[in-house]
């Protein structure tokens, strides 16, 4: 045997079928070939296998004690690519193990995580969420596979990041429904007068700065919060305005029983997208995760 090439794919595919139908025409047949063709592969593989594989008889082509060596491993081979070419990990949601590490802002954990952890309970229960910050690092743990998916406003996320929109945020003003001198619209001028709470952190954030700047509008900030929690207990309890994303905005007031109000300054809208890295595309996990984020938040309008 000729140890230093391997043979082609389409011998031992023509091999195998020898095997069974003891024919050369009926094997050129049943592979698309013309006879001479197939006695040109067959003269190939005895030449690589230095062995006749086939003997003519009565009876049509017998193979030789060699033949019959090498069949089992032939169709190994043959199974072996068939397996490969059709590779995937299988995922049922019904039955895996297995946790997602999933960045989000703390505003996605009181809007998108409770409905994420309802859908898991109900169609996976043998999956475990956690949830992880989106910074500096998000990027790395993408690509390393440490977090499986990025939830958010993130666009300086760099090459090599999938991203797909889920839907549009526009902002909104939150304010407590006996404020003393919100009866109405809040227009511009009451919104220049009121105090404000003001969230810091996020790209949302900076969002707003820039559109307060660029309308030179100055707020009376009694109260920076570097996120979200408590913030509807404070607007519930003190006559601050709060300008925030619609999405966290409107769960806030549910919640709390605030007055949702338009926000008079023209803040530019943003998208909210899921991301996740190049590698982990056709991960059988990964594309089920991203789907059910789909189902439950997609609105790209």
């Amino acid at each position: 045997m000729n140890t230093t090439e391997l043979p082609d794919l389409k011998l031992l595919q023509l091999f195998d079928l020898l095997y069974d139908v003891r024919s050369v025409t009926r094997a050129a047949e049943q592979l698309g070939q013309s006879q001479p063709t197939v006695s040109i592969w067959l003269g190939r593989l005895r030449e690589h296998l230095q062995d006749p594989l086939f003997i003519r008889t009565p009876g049509g082509m017998a193979p030789t004690p060699q033949a019959d060596a090498l069949i089992g491993p032939c169709r190994e081979i043959l199974e072996s690519l068939r397996r490969f070419t059709a590779w995937e990990i299988a995922f049922d949601p019904a039955t895996a193990k297995r946790r997602f590490r999933i960045c989000m802002t703390d505003a996605s954990h009181i809007t998108l995580l409770p409905r994420m952890l309802a859908h898991v309970r109900e169609h996976a229960p043998g999956i475990r969420l956690e949830a992880a910050r989106i910074d500096g690092n998000t990027e790395r743990a993408l690509e390393s596979g440490e977090a499986d998916l990025a939830i958010g406003h993130v666009p300086w996320l760099g090459g090599g990041i999938y991203q797909q929109q889920l839907y549009m945020q526009d902002w909104i003003c939150l304010a407590n429904r006996r404020h003393p001198r919100l009866r109405a619209k809040l227009g511009l001028k009451q919104y220049r007068a009121e105090s404000h709470v003001a969230i810091t952190a996020g790209t949302g954030a900076q969002l707003l700065e820039q559109a307060l700047t660029r309308e030179h509008i100055e707020r009376d900030v009694v109260l920076e919060l570097p996120g979200f929690l408590g913030l509807g207990a404070i607007i519930r309890s003190t006559d601050l305005i709060a300008t925030l994303p619609r999405h966290i905005g409107e769960t806030l007031a549910e919640v709390n029983d605030l007055a949702i109000h338009t926000c008079p300054v023209p803040v530019d809208r943003f998208a909210v997208r899921q991301h996740w890295h190049a590698r982990y595309h056709q991960e059988a996990g990964n594309r089920w995760l991203r789907a059910m984020v789909v189902q439950l938040f997609g609105n790209p309008t």
